[in-house]
């Protein structure tokens, strides 16, 4: 039996892919902090976007959509947080937080459209990383 080889969590070492489970991880922390922050603009500023409540797809009030996005964004912090200690539930968790942050952008997006479009797409990368990858960085 070979000593020198460290065993992992799955048996084996881990692969190149984890690196996407780091990336998703951090990501899902970075994009907690700027769903928080644009949540915040929106209960505090409500000139800041380009339509009134009445031009974007669900009408609701802006504070409605900023307390929407603050606590969208704490819950994929955390969960980004769980992701990096390797916990497969806030895998689970974070896989569908990023589904739902890109149907919530989607439905703001004519509030603000580069940006949605931008967290949209990080919100894809975010899925892709979790359910190929996911399974590198896991916990014992």
């Amino acid at each position: 039996m070979d000593t020198t080889r460290v065993a992992y969590n799955n048996g084996s070492p881990p692969t190149g892919w984890t690196g996407w489970v780091v990336f998703a991880g951090v990501i899902m922390i970075m994009l907690g902090f700027f769903q928080a922050i644009q949540g915040l603009v929106a209960i505090f500023d409500d000139g800041f976007y380009h339509v009134t409540e009445s031009g974007l797809v669900i009408d609701v009030d802006y504070t409605v959509w900023g307390w929407v996005h603050l606590l969208l964004g704490i819950t994929i912090f955390a969960a980004g947080i769980g992701v990096l200690g390797g916990n497969m539930l806030a895998r689970i968790v974070g896989v569908g937080l990023a589904g739902l942050s890109a149907l919530v952008n989607l439905t703001f997006i004519e509030a603000y459209p580069v940006w949605s479009v931008i967290i949209i797409t990080v919100d894809v990368l975010v899925i892709y990383a979790l359910t190929v990858h996911g399974r590198e960085l896991r916990d014992t």
